[in-house]
Protein backbone atom coordinates (compact mmCIF):
# COMPACT_ATOMS: atom_id res chain seq x y z
CA UNK A 1 0.00 0.00 0.00
CA UNK A 2 1.65 3.27 -1.13
CA UNK A 3 1.79 6.31 1.94
CA UNK A 4 -0.39 9.28 0.28
CA UNK A 5 2.61 12.20 0.80
CA UNK A 6 0.25 14.40 -1.00
CA UNK A 7 -2.43 14.19 1.12
CA UNK A 8 -0.71 14.21 4.78
CA UNK A 9 0.93 17.38 3.56
CA UNK A 10 -2.17 18.65 2.52
CA UNK A 11 -3.73 18.36 6.11
CA UNK A 12 -0.87 19.62 7.33
CA UNK A 13 -1.34 22.70 5.37
CA UNK A 14 -4.28 23.13 6.46
CA UNK A 15 -3.32 23.01 9.87
CA UNK A 16 -0.07 25.62 8.92
CA UNK A 17 -3.30 27.98 7.76
CA UNK A 18 -5.07 28.37 10.39
CA UNK A 19 -2.49 28.04 13.07
CA UNK A 20 -1.19 31.41 10.83
CA UNK A 21 -4.51 32.87 10.44
CA UNK A 22 -4.74 32.82 14.34
CA UNK A 23 -0.77 34.40 14.67
CA UNK A 24 -2.10 37.44 12.28
CA UNK A 25 -5.10 37.84 14.34
CA UNK A 26 -2.35 38.62 17.67
CA UNK A 27 -0.58 41.06 15.32
CA UNK A 28 1.90 38.77 13.95
CA UNK A 29 2.06 37.52 10.21
CA UNK A 30 4.78 34.92 10.14
CA UNK A 31 7.26 35.47 7.94
CA UNK A 32 9.70 33.01 5.55
CA UNK A 33 13.04 34.25 4.03
CA UNK A 34 14.19 31.86 1.33
CA UNK A 35 17.86 32.91 -0.12
CA UNK A 36 18.87 31.44 -3.06
CA UNK A 37 22.30 32.25 -5.17
CA UNK A 38 22.52 31.24 -8.50
CA UNK A 39 20.19 29.64 -11.34
CA UNK A 40 20.48 25.95 -10.86
CA UNK A 41 17.20 24.17 -12.33
CA UNK A 42 16.15 21.78 -9.11
CA UNK A 43 17.30 24.50 -6.65
CA UNK A 44 14.82 27.20 -8.68
CA UNK A 45 11.95 24.60 -8.91
CA UNK A 46 12.29 24.02 -4.68
CA UNK A 47 12.42 27.65 -4.23
CA UNK A 48 9.61 28.38 -5.95
CA UNK A 49 7.37 25.69 -4.85
CA UNK A 50 8.16 26.62 -0.75
CA UNK A 51 7.44 30.32 -1.88
CA UNK A 52 4.23 29.02 -3.64
CA UNK A 53 3.31 27.34 -0.69
CA UNK A 54 3.80 30.29 2.02
CA UNK A 55 1.28 32.70 -0.03
CA UNK A 56 -1.11 29.72 0.00
CA UNK A 57 -0.41 29.10 3.59
CA UNK A 58 -0.89 33.22 4.62
CA UNK A 59 2.90 33.38 5.51
CA UNK A 60 5.12 36.92 4.09
CA UNK A 61 7.38 35.37 1.67
CA UNK A 62 10.64 36.76 1.17
CA UNK A 63 12.19 35.81 -1.72
CA UNK A 64 16.55 36.82 -1.92
CA UNK A 65 17.66 36.51 -5.31
CA UNK A 66 21.62 36.51 -5.42
CA UNK A 67 24.02 35.55 -8.27
CA UNK A 68 25.98 32.84 -8.18
CA UNK A 69 29.25 34.93 -8.46
CA UNK A 70 27.74 36.33 -5.10
CA UNK A 71 31.27 36.78 -2.48
CA UNK A 72 30.58 34.74 0.83
CA UNK A 73 30.77 38.41 2.50
CA UNK A 74 27.92 39.96 0.58
CA UNK A 75 26.12 36.63 1.65
CA UNK A 76 26.69 36.66 5.63
CA UNK A 77 25.92 40.39 5.30
CA UNK A 78 22.05 39.33 3.65
CA UNK A 79 21.49 36.92 6.15
CA UNK A 80 22.95 39.55 9.18
CA UNK A 81 20.03 41.85 7.57
CA UNK A 82 17.33 39.57 7.72
CA UNK A 83 18.18 38.41 11.73
CA UNK A 84 17.32 41.85 12.50
CA UNK A 85 14.52 42.22 10.36
CA UNK A 86 11.46 41.63 12.75
CA UNK A 87 8.97 40.45 9.89
CA UNK A 88 11.08 37.56 9.25
CA UNK A 89 10.73 34.62 11.63
CA UNK A 90 12.25 32.17 9.09
CA UNK A 91 15.71 32.17 6.72
CA UNK A 92 16.35 29.10 4.57
CA UNK A 93 19.05 29.68 2.60
CA UNK A 94 19.23 27.20 -0.68
CA UNK A 95 21.23 24.65 -0.64
CA UNK A 96 24.08 23.04 -2.50
CA UNK A 97 25.53 26.42 -2.48
CA UNK A 98 27.84 27.12 -5.26
CA UNK A 99 31.61 26.22 -5.08
CA UNK A 100 34.13 28.17 -3.06
CA UNK A 101 31.50 28.87 0.03
CA UNK A 102 32.02 27.34 3.26
CA UNK A 103 28.31 26.18 3.96
CA UNK A 104 28.64 25.53 8.05
CA UNK A 105 29.80 29.14 8.34
CA UNK A 106 26.50 30.08 6.47
CA UNK A 107 24.33 27.55 8.28
CA UNK A 108 26.11 29.05 11.46
CA UNK A 109 25.19 32.98 10.35
CA UNK A 110 21.36 32.26 10.91
CA UNK A 111 20.30 33.36 14.12
CA UNK A 112 18.97 30.17 15.71
CA UNK A 113 15.79 31.32 16.45
CA UNK A 114 15.02 31.88 12.59
CA UNK A 115 16.23 28.38 11.77
CA UNK A 116 13.15 27.06 10.61
CA UNK A 117 15.87 24.50 8.08
CA UNK A 118 16.95 22.57 11.62
CA UNK A 119 20.62 22.78 10.38
CA UNK A 120 22.44 25.04 12.89
CA UNK A 121 24.28 22.84 15.51
CA UNK A 122 22.33 24.42 18.45
CA UNK A 123 19.22 22.99 16.82
CA UNK A 124 21.53 19.72 16.88
CA UNK A 125 22.41 20.25 20.03
CA UNK A 126 19.00 20.09 21.43
CA UNK A 127 17.49 17.66 19.12
CA UNK A 128 20.65 15.07 20.17
CA UNK A 129 19.71 15.59 23.92
CA UNK A 130 15.90 15.15 23.34
CA UNK A 131 14.92 19.33 24.03
CA UNK A 132 12.77 21.12 21.63
CA UNK A 133 14.27 22.62 18.90
CA UNK A 134 13.64 23.45 15.22
CA UNK A 135 13.84 19.61 13.61
CA UNK A 136 15.53 19.36 10.15
CA UNK A 137 12.32 19.43 7.83
CA UNK A 138 12.53 16.15 5.93
CA UNK A 139 12.98 13.75 9.20
CA UNK A 140 10.57 15.63 10.67
CA UNK A 141 8.32 14.95 7.85
CA UNK A 142 8.77 11.45 7.61
CA UNK A 143 8.04 11.01 11.24
CA UNK A 144 4.69 12.44 10.45
CA UNK A 145 4.35 10.44 7.68
CA UNK A 146 4.80 7.30 10.20
CA UNK A 147 2.60 9.08 12.73
CA UNK A 148 -0.32 9.45 10.52
CA UNK A 149 -0.06 6.34 8.77
CA UNK A 150 -0.52 4.13 12.37
CA UNK A 151 2.79 2.74 11.98
CA UNK A 152 4.12 1.96 15.60
CA UNK A 153 7.39 2.48 15.68
CA UNK A 154 8.00 1.65 19.60
CA UNK A 155 9.88 -2.07 19.77
CA UNK A 156 10.30 -1.92 16.08
CA UNK A 157 13.50 -2.41 14.40
CA UNK A 158 14.34 1.10 12.54
CA UNK A 159 17.41 1.14 9.97
CA UNK A 160 17.90 4.06 8.12
CA UNK A 161 20.44 4.28 5.00
CA UNK A 162 22.74 6.98 4.81
CA UNK A 163 23.96 9.65 7.34
CA UNK A 164 24.24 13.29 6.03
CA UNK A 165 23.76 15.66 8.33
CA UNK A 166 20.03 16.30 6.90
CA UNK A 167 18.09 13.39 6.41
CA UNK A 168 20.24 10.37 8.03
CA UNK A 169 21.62 11.55 11.48
CA UNK A 170 18.85 13.03 12.40
CA UNK A 171 16.49 10.72 11.22
CA UNK A 172 17.99 8.42 13.67
CA UNK A 173 17.80 10.34 16.66
CA UNK A 174 14.46 11.08 16.15
CA UNK A 175 13.32 7.30 16.02
CA UNK A 176 15.68 6.26 18.99
CA UNK A 177 14.32 9.34 20.93
CA UNK A 178 11.69 8.98 23.96
CA UNK A 179 8.61 8.66 22.97
CA UNK A 180 9.25 6.87 19.73
CA UNK A 181 11.38 4.05 20.81
CA UNK A 182 12.71 2.20 18.19
CA UNK A 183 16.04 0.09 17.92
CA UNK A 184 17.97 1.70 15.07
CA UNK A 185 20.80 0.95 12.76
CA UNK A 186 22.19 3.37 10.93
CA UNK A 187 24.03 2.76 7.66
CA UNK A 188 26.18 4.12 4.84
CA UNK A 189 29.11 3.22 2.51
CA UNK A 190 30.99 1.42 4.55
CA UNK A 191 28.32 -0.83 5.73
CA UNK A 192 29.03 -4.05 4.94
CA UNK A 193 26.53 -6.68 3.38
CA UNK A 194 23.76 -4.13 3.16
CA UNK A 195 21.05 -6.37 2.24
CA UNK A 196 21.84 -8.52 5.44
CA UNK A 197 20.94 -5.13 7.63
CA UNK A 198 18.00 -3.78 6.03
CA UNK A 199 16.28 -7.21 5.79
CA UNK A 200 15.92 -6.85 9.15
CA UNK A 201 14.50 -3.72 9.09
CA UNK A 202 10.44 -3.39 10.10
CA UNK A 203 10.48 -0.01 8.82
CA UNK A 204 13.16 1.26 6.44
CA UNK A 205 14.09 4.47 5.72
CA UNK A 206 16.44 5.01 2.56
CA UNK A 207 18.39 8.37 2.09
CA UNK A 208 21.27 7.26 0.27
CA UNK A 209 21.51 9.78 -3.07
CA UNK A 210 21.83 6.82 -5.73
CA UNK A 211 18.66 5.13 -7.78
CA UNK A 212 18.36 1.39 -6.68
CA UNK A 213 20.67 1.59 -3.68
CA UNK A 214 17.19 -0.99 -2.53
CA UNK A 215 16.73 -4.01 -4.72
CA UNK A 216 14.18 -7.16 -4.60
CA UNK A 217 15.56 -9.48 -1.95
CA UNK A 218 16.66 -6.44 0.45
CA UNK A 219 13.43 -5.60 2.57
CA UNK A 220 11.56 -7.74 4.92
CA UNK A 221 8.56 -8.83 3.36
CA UNK A 222 5.61 -6.71 5.15
CA UNK A 223 8.35 -3.81 6.51
CA UNK A 224 7.65 -0.14 5.98
CA UNK A 225 10.01 1.66 3.33
CA UNK A 226 10.26 5.42 3.45
CA UNK A 227 11.94 6.72 -0.03
CA UNK A 228 13.80 9.51 0.79
CA UNK A 229 15.73 10.07 -2.11
CA UNK A 230 14.89 12.66 -5.65
CA UNK A 231 16.95 11.25 -8.90
CA UNK A 232 16.39 12.24 -12.04
CA UNK A 233 17.14 9.54 -15.00
CA UNK A 234 16.92 10.18 -18.24
CA UNK A 235 13.62 9.66 -20.44
CA UNK A 236 12.93 10.78 -23.92
CA UNK A 237 9.56 9.80 -23.64
CA UNK A 238 8.86 12.58 -21.19
CA UNK A 239 8.54 16.24 -22.02
CA UNK A 240 10.95 16.98 -19.62
CA UNK A 241 13.75 14.26 -20.90
CA UNK A 242 14.21 12.90 -17.22
CA UNK A 243 11.79 11.31 -14.99
CA UNK A 244 12.09 11.36 -11.39
CA UNK A 245 12.94 7.79 -9.50
CA UNK A 246 13.57 7.18 -5.69
CA UNK A 247 16.58 5.53 -3.99
CA UNK A 248 14.88 2.02 -4.24
CA UNK A 249 13.74 -0.15 -6.87
CA UNK A 250 9.91 0.36 -6.25
CA UNK A 251 8.13 -1.59 -8.75
CA UNK A 252 10.34 -4.52 -7.58
CA UNK A 253 9.93 -3.44 -3.58
CA UNK A 254 5.74 -2.30 -3.36
CA UNK A 255 4.62 -5.87 -3.91
CA UNK A 256 6.54 -6.84 -0.68
CA UNK A 257 6.39 -4.11 1.32
CA UNK A 258 3.31 -2.80 3.86
CA UNK A 259 3.20 0.56 2.67
CA UNK A 260 5.99 2.37 0.81
CA UNK A 261 6.36 5.95 -0.27
CA UNK A 262 6.02 6.63 -3.80
CA UNK A 263 8.70 9.30 -5.84
CA UNK A 264 7.23 11.62 -6.82
CA UNK A 265 4.69 12.19 -4.05
CA UNK A 266 5.98 10.81 -1.23
CA UNK A 267 8.76 12.75 1.21
CA UNK A 268 8.82 15.46 -0.63
CA UNK A 269 5.51 17.39 -0.39
CA UNK A 270 6.17 16.43 3.39
CA UNK A 271 9.24 18.58 3.51
CA UNK A 272 7.61 22.04 2.42
CA UNK A 273 4.93 21.32 4.84
CA UNK A 274 7.37 21.26 7.96
CA UNK A 275 9.10 23.87 6.64
CA UNK A 276 5.83 25.90 6.89
CA UNK A 277 5.37 24.93 10.35
CA UNK A 278 8.71 25.68 11.63
CA UNK A 279 8.09 28.85 10.57
CA UNK A 280 4.90 29.46 12.17
CA UNK A 281 6.46 28.06 15.59
CA UNK A 282 9.19 30.41 15.15
CA UNK A 283 6.77 33.09 14.45
CA UNK A 284 4.66 31.64 17.51
CA UNK A 285 7.68 32.01 19.86
CA UNK A 286 7.57 36.02 19.34
CA UNK A 287 4.60 36.43 21.25
CA UNK A 288 4.52 38.00 24.82
CA UNK A 289 4.34 35.39 27.29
Amino acid sequence: MRIDGKQIAADIRAEVTAAASGLVARGVRPGLAVILLGDNPASVSYVTAKERACVECGIASFPVRLPADTSEQTLLETISRLNEDPRVHGILVQLPLPRGFDEQKIIRSIAPEKDVDGFHPISLGKLLLGQDTFVPCTPAGIMELLRRSGVETAGKRAVVVGRSNIVGKPMALLLARKGADATVTLCHTATKDLGAVTREADILIVAAGHPHTIVAGQVKPGAVVIDVGVNRIPDATKKAGFRLVGDVDFEAIEPVASLITPVPGGVGPMTIAMLLRNTVKAAAATLPA
